[in-house]
């Protein structure tokens, strides 16, 4: 089919007019008309080989295929030699031009490697240049993924994969968020051009079609379905005649609905290059996948499952992401279908004044007792932390005196709420309870337990002893008739129903008044109806900080915009950051942080190196904050404009990035409040003021002010308050708070509960390498992240203990590690002379072990030179303006760049919960998982902490956690390499060789037969 003969005719007949009117029946059914081109290969005997002599030659094939053994002799295209290139290419220019003038809209370019991407360009710009709509598809399957990006530069739309795919693996994401940026991709649901797909299950090959064609349209930006798909023909599409299509349109198979139905839900996914999918859910019965282009986001939903129909919680799905469907709908998925549905930004919870945190008081003495509620933080004085998406896990010891049976149940509300919601707690053992509730919003959220004796459950617990045992139960049965008159007045009317039949169906024999008494059907309608009159706990609250994914799980990088130039000798601007964004967008981070961007003091300006003798062209330090340009509020003038800056965070979102500022409380002794303001700092007696001093370092360039000067509470506090504020309003939704423990505790509770009352969604990073205590408590007075001792753990020892700590209470409850592989000041010591191999460790073990990781540029280079027996940089940025080579031989970006596509593939690495340290027998080799609860899948990583030599280790595969014995098999991923296989038995032994890569990350897969 793909060997020209000749282009001007079909079948002997004139081929202008045919295609002419084909157009025009497409255009008036509202469809576009493309046709193949096949540039490369002729018939021999051909005319269209005959109209080009010389521009041939023999084609020979690698290895015989009987699929492609042709009855004419075939030629190849010359497009490698240079005169009948240039004979070709007008040839194909004015032939799509031609094709164009007749209604062509588009073409598919078959065997497209086969042919220069540079000679596809010039082939394809003429009929580009007369209709910019005029589209090409590179036909190449099956290419590698590098090569399909390439050809997003000349062609329009590059194969999907889909047809290859089993549904359950995160490749085909990861393909698409690969190629998507510079072509759209169109999926079919089987090789139009080799055998039919066959029959992945016995059940219902139809429906195996059906998800196979669901999965196309839906997960890519175009769909191509070969003839006949749609009534299962069998013949393969190369080789099929009419009467084939015939044939297989009278048989059993019809997928016309199914096809419409795909098409109707592929249509409002915008298409086109630009787009990025997130498997939320993967691997299950029902695939969960967020779509995105531009502003647009559509949730997909694929039912693998072929027999059973699923109804998803898509409330919970897409709370962690900030959004919700647009409008109300059904939501079961029948078997092997899909689902497109609209999303918008969901409503964060609005608090109606910043939030309090009051004494909550002693307790009235009380016979039942509620103790050891779980999670609180300090009895309820703080809330605990958590994630939106998140299902609250609540356990309560409730017991009281004597032998009444008890109820509880769980409540909760968000803060802007009046009613509760409630949910009964089951009893577990040893007098604890537990229960759970989902956070579907952002915002400050409260919970309670509520316990009773349950006068129902006490009488029914004692009626069951006493008809056991054979006893008299005429009494009893005219309790339990009381007690259900009782409750009549205080059941709901469904309630009331239940209880008035159960009533009048006593009075039999004794035997069947106590089967009415028991019947579970009252027992429900009782429980709900108890008037509680003994109950207790609902008074006391304990809240709950609901945030954004971004608190829990982003990655972090750092960079100096006034480096971001070519030359030393310019300063950076914000423009010039604008340019690095997809740079850093490509890497896969999603923050970028800036240290602070405001005008710069020149009274006791730092020179380089920290020097006190600065020359007239060093730019100083950015912490030391001020001048007669502006404060906090300003923009230091050589960054740019406001409007500048603007553009810059409008930009950063377009590639998926947050800007986050540096909040740094300091002024050089240039800024204007140091005279508008004279009553806010501390003066001493000479009339000077003392330098910010923190042993040994030492910066006279930076004073600071007093919180509790004369004037400065509530004025300076106030005034900080609406520095934070103003950046809020430009868009900045994150801040990176410079030595936070060194300022007073209320002021935090207080102005981070303020900005929160207007947008819950600010999120604040503590800069505090301080002790764990007041880490914690900054933590516990708002603070969304902080900066950890990570930097000094390094040996597999104090890397276990630390994060063990961390993934306990009360650290888990309040604290999210946020691990910083280096920052401006600090190089750390473990990369002074460790290489490449060290940049690695660190990048894998920050990635792996939290959800929250950071880089300040220079690291993915390597960079290590270090002021000697110090962990501080040489030649350190924050003192010069420093260029890079962003190429520079022997960087770690593809890795770096892995690593995060690894994190975002799989929810286990977005945290730094779920963490479990297994045996690696190796001091040199740490070895971990890490789970979601409930997930079939556990990511196992090991990371070789010795820079310098190979390791090796037996370790053990937690098949355990699987339910299964010790010599089961299990499958496995390398996520790092894309290698798949199969582990059989507990113990396997691995190597580790820092100079390939000092550390493996593996997906292991349980089983369909494993009981989780």
């Amino acid at each position: 089919m793909f060997l020209t003969h000749d282009v001007a005719s079909v079948d002997g007949h004139d081929a202008a007019p045919l295609i002419r009117d084909l157009a025009d029946a497409c255009r008036n059914a509202g469809l576009q008309l493309w046709i193949d081109l096949a540039v490369g290969r002729a018939d021999a005997g051909g005319p269209l080989a005959a109209q080009l002599p010389g521009c041939w030659i023999e084609h020979r094939r690698d290895a015989l295929d009987p699929r492609e053994i042709l009855s004419t002799k075939e030629v190849a295209a010359a497009f490698g030699d240079g005169e009948a290139c240039r004979r070709l290419i007008p040839f194909w220019q004015d032939q799509l031009l031609e094709w164009q003038d007749l209604g062509i809209s588009g073409v598919r370019c078959h065997a497209a490697q086969a042919v220069s991407l540079d000679n596809w360009r010039q082939i394809l710009a003429p009929a580009r240049q007369a209709d910019p709509r005029f589209e090409a598809w590179a036909w190449m399957p099956g290419a590698p993924r590098q090569e399909r990006i390439a050809a997003g530069g000349v062609f329009d739309f590059v194969p999907s994969s889909v047809a290859w795919w089993g549904g359950r693996e995160p490749w085909l994401i990861e393909e698409y968020n690969a190629v998507a940026p510079s072509a759209g991709l169109i999926g079919c649901p089987e090789d139009p051009f080799s055998a039919r797909r066959p029959a992945m299950s016995a059940v219902s090959p139809t429906r195996n079609r059906q998800r196979a064609l669901m999965d196309a349209a839906l997960l890519a930006d175009g769909w191509l379905m070969p003839m006949g798909y749609e009534f299962g023909m069998e013949v393969p599409f190369l080789h099929a005649q009419a009467e084939d299509f015939g044939e297989a349109s009278r048989g059993g198979t019809d997928l016309q609905e199914a096809v419409i139905e795909a098409n109707r839900a592929a249509a409002s996914i915008p298409a086109g290059p630009g787009g990025s999918m997130r498997a939320l859910e993967l691997g299950q019965d029902l695939d969960i996948i967020l779509r995105s282009h531009a502003s647009a986001r559509h949730l997909v939903l694929l039912n693998q499952d072929l027999v059973n129909a699923v109804s998803p919680d898509v409330d919970l799905a897409t709370a962690r992401l900030g959004v919700e469907p647009v409008e109300e709908a059904s939501l079961d998925v029948p078997p092997a279908e899909g689902r497109v549905i609209s999303l918008k930004d969901r409503l964060a919870v609005t608090a109606a004044s910043p939030a309090t945190l009051d004494d909550n008081g002693r307790l009235e003495s009380q016979r039942i007792a509620i103790e050891a509620v779980s999670p609180v933080v300090d009895d309820g004085r703080f809330p605990v932390k958590r994630s939106v998406g998140d299902l609250v896990e609540v356990t309560a010891d409730i017991f009281s005196d004597g032998h009444e049976v008890l109820a509880a149940e769980l409540l909760w509300q968000a803060e802007d709420e009046t009613a509760w919601s409630r949910v009964p707690m089951r009893f577990v053992v040893n007098d604890r309870w537990q229960g759970s509730f989902p956070l579907l919003r952002v915002g400050r959220h409260r919970f309670a337990v509520e316990a009773w004796w349950s006068e129902f459950g006490t009488f029914r617990r004692d009626l069951v002893k006493k008809r056991d045992a054979g006893l008299d139960i005429a009494l009893e049965v005219r309790e339990g008739r009381l007690i259900l008159e009782t409750f009549i007045g205080t059941a709901a009317p469904e309630d009331r129903a239940v209880i008035e039949d159960h009533l009048r169906r006593l009075g039999s024999s004794q035997s069947e008044d106590a089967s009415v008494l028991l019947a579970e059907h009252l027992v429900a309608a009782m429980m709900r109806a108890d008037p509680k009159p003994h109950a207790t706990g609902a008074d006391t609250t304990f809240p709950v900080e609901v945030d954004r994914e971004a608190a829990a799980f982003s990655s972090w990088y750092e960079l100096f915009p006034r480096s971001i130039t070519d030359s030393p000798a310019r300063h950076g601007t914000f423009r010039d950051v604008i340019g690095r964004l997809p740079a850093v967008e490509a890497m896969g981070f999603d923050v970028l942080y800036f240290p602070p961007i405001h005008p710069i003091g020149k009274t006791n300006r730092k020179g380089r190196n920290n020097t006190l003798t600065p020359s007239s062209t060093d730019p100083g330090s950015p912490y030391a904050i001020g001048s007669g340009d502006g404060g906090h509020d300003a923009i230091h003038p050589e960054l740019g404009s406001r409007e500048d800056f603007r553009a810059l965070v409008r930009q950063a979102a377009d590639h998926g990035l947050e800007i986050a500022l540096d909040f740094a409380i300091q002024c050089s002794p240039d800024h204007p409040w140091l005279t508008q303001h004279p009553g806010w700092f501390q003066w001493r007696p000479d009339g000077s003021m003392r330098y910010a001093e923190n042993p040994p370092k030492k910066y006279q360039d930076i004073v600071n002010v007093d919180f509790y000067a004369g004037d400065a509470v509530p004025e300076l506090w106030i005034a900080l308050r609406d520095v934070v504020q103003g950046w809020v309003d430009e868009g900045v939704r994150i801040f990176r708070v410079d030595n936070p423990h060194t300022k007073p505790f209320p002021f935090w509770e207080w102005l981070i509960a303020d900005i929160r009352s207007r947008d819950p969604g600010v999120l604040f990073l503590a800069e505090a390498f301080t002790r764990p205590k007041v880490m914690y408590r900054l933590g516990k007075v708002g603070f969304s992240q902080s900066y950890t001792y990570f930097t000094w753990r390094n040996t597999k020892a104090e890397l276990a203990a630390y994060l063990t700590e961390l993934n306990q209470a009360p650290a888990s409850d309040v604290f999210r590690p946020h691990f910083f592989v280096n920052t401006p000041d600090i190089n750390p010591a473990f990369l002074h002379q460790s290489g490449r191999p060290g940049f690695l460790i660190r990048a894998a073990l920050a990635a792996t072990l939290s959800g929250l990781w950071g880089v300040y540029s220079g690291f993915e280079l390597c960079e290590a030179a270090a002021i000697p027996g110090k962990e501080e940089y040489l030649d350190s940025e924050k003192y010069e303006i420093r260029p890079r080579d962003w190429q520079a031989p022997g960087n770690i970006i593809a890795e770096i760049t892995r690593l995060n596509l690894i994190r975002r593939s799989h929810r286990a690495l977005q945290s730094h919960l779920g963490l479990t340290f297994y045996n690696a027998f190796n001091d040199n080799i740490l070895y971990f998982g890490k789970r979601v609860p409930g997930s079939r899948e556990i990511i196992l990583v090991a990371v070789n902490l010795d820079p310098f030599s190979a390791q090796s280790a037996a370790v053990e595969v937690p098949l355990w956690e699987f339910g299964l014995a010790d010599d089961a098999t299990v499958e496995v991923g390398d996520l790092m390499r894309g290698h798949r296989f199969r582990w059989h038995g507990k113990t396997q032994t691995i190597h580790l060789d820092p100079s390939d890569t000092p550390f493996s990350i593996w997906r292991l897969s349980a089983p369909e037969s494993a009981s989780l």
